[in-house]
C-alpha cells in the first residue's frame, strides 16, 4: 500500500514540476518567465538608462559612484530640456505635421492596395513587383534627386518633401504599408462587393463604405507605424526641414550636435558632452512622450489589429 502512495506521489510530484500536455509545469514556467524576463529587459534597457541619466544632476554624472540611483531627482534636467526643444510650439509643429504625414500615407496606401488587390489590368504583376522593390532602396540612393527636386521648386523648410510623397505612395517604409492592405483587401468576400454593386453602389462607394470599414484593423496598423517611423526620421528632417520647421527628435540631434561642435572630443573623449548627457536623455523622453500617449490610446486596438490582419479580413 506504501509503496502505491509513493508511486503516486512521485507522479503527482512530477507532473507539478514537469507539467503533463495539458498544463506547464513549475520548470516549465521558470524557464519561460525567465526568458520573457530577459527579452523585456532587453527592449526596456534603453528606457531605464534614459529615465536614469535624465534625473541625475551634472555632479552624479561625473559621479563614477553613481550608476542606476542618482542622489537626487533633478528635474532642472527637464526644464532646460524643455527650453531647449522650444517648449509647446515645437510640440505641436511635430503632432500636427507628422499626423498629417501620417494620415496621407496611410489612405495613399489604402488607395494603391485595393486597385492591386480588386482589379486586374495589363503587367500588373510588373508593377506590384517594381513598388515592392522601393522598399530595397535605401532612402540615401534616392535622397539627391529629390532634394535636387525639391529644392528647385521651393519646397524645402516646409512640409511638402514629406507629405508629397507620402501622398502619392512613395513615403518612408510605403511598400510595407501598401503590402499590409494588399493582404488585408484580397482576404475579404468577393460576395460583399458584389452585393454592393448589385445594390448599385460604384466602385468608390464601396471602397469608401465597405471595404474601408472592415479594414479598420489594418488602417490603424498603418496609421501607428507611420507616425512612428516619420517621427523618428531625422537624416531626411535635417535636410528638407531646414531651421523654419523642427521636430522634437530634429531639436534633440542638433542639441546634442551643437554641444559636439562647440566642444570637440579630445583623444575621443568629451568630458563636456558626457556631462550634458542628462539633458539630452530628458529632451529625449520628453520626444517620447507624445508618442507613448497615442499607443496607450490605441494600445487594444493595435493588438487585436496586428491579430486580425494576419488571420483573416471576414
Amino acid at each position: 500500500m506504501m509503496d502505491i502512495l509513493n508511486v503516486k506521489n512521485k507522479e503527482k510530484l512530477k507532473k507539478i514540476i514537469l507539467g503533463n500536455g495539458e498544463e506547464m509545469g513549475i520548470l516549465e514556467k521558470i524557464l519561460l518567465y525567465s526568458l520573457l524576463f530577459a527579452i523585456g529587459f532587453v527592449f526596456l534597457y534603453p528606457i531605464f538608462v534614459m529615465l536614469s541619466t535624465s534625473m541625475k544632476s551634472v555632479y552624479d554624472i561625473a559621479n563614477p559612484l553613481v550608476n542606476w540611483i542618482p542622489m537626487g531627482f533633478n528635474a532642472e534636467n527637464y526644464i532646460r530640456a524643455f527650453k531647449v526643444l522650444g517648449g509647446f510650439k515645437t510640440i505641436y509643429v511635430t503632432v500636427g505635421s507628422m499626423t498629417l504625414i501620417a494620415v496621407a500615407q496611410t489612405s495613399s496606401s489604402a488607395v494603391i492596395a485595393y486597385g492591386f488587390a480588386k482589379y486586374d489590368f495589363p503587367l500588373k504583376k510588373v508593377f506590384f513587383a517594381i513598388m515592392l522593390a522601393t522598399f530595397i532602396l535605401p532612402d540615401q540612393v534616392t535622397f539627391l534627386p529629390k532634394y535636387i527636386m525639391f529644392n528647385s521648386y521651393g519646397m524645402r523648410e516646409t512640409i511638402l518633401p514629406f507629405l508629397l510623397p507620402s501622398a502619392l505612395g512613395q513615403g518612408i517604409k510605403n511598400a510595407i504599408f501598401i503590402l499590409i492592405f494588399y493582404q488585408f483587401f484580397k482576404m475579404m468576400p468577393k460576395a460583399l462587393d458584389e452585393a454592393a454593386a448589385i445594390d448599385g453602389a460604384g466602385h468608390l462607394k464601396t471602397f469608401l463604405t465597405i471595404d474601408m470599414r472592415m479594414a479598420t484593423p489594418a488602417i490603424v496598423v498603418v496609421f501607428i507605424f507611420s507616425l512612428v517611423w516619420n517621427w523618428n526620421e531625422t537624416y531626411l528632417a535635417d535636410s528638407y526641414f531646414g531651421e523654419k520647421l523642427v521636430t522634437l527628435p530634429l531639436a534633440v540631434l542638433r542639441f546634442k550636435k551643437f554641444y559636439e561642435t562647440m566642444f570637440p572630443a579630445s583623444a575621443g573623449v568629451n568630458p563636456l558632452l558626457k556631462l550634458n548627457q542628462g539633458i539630452i536623455m530628458a529632451g529625449t523622453l520628453i520626444s517620447l512622450i507624445p508618442l507613448i500617449i497615442i499607443y496607450a490610446i490605441v494600445e487594444r486596438r493595435l493588438v487585436e489589429s496586428i491579430d486580425s490582419t494576419g488571420i483573416t479580413g471576414e
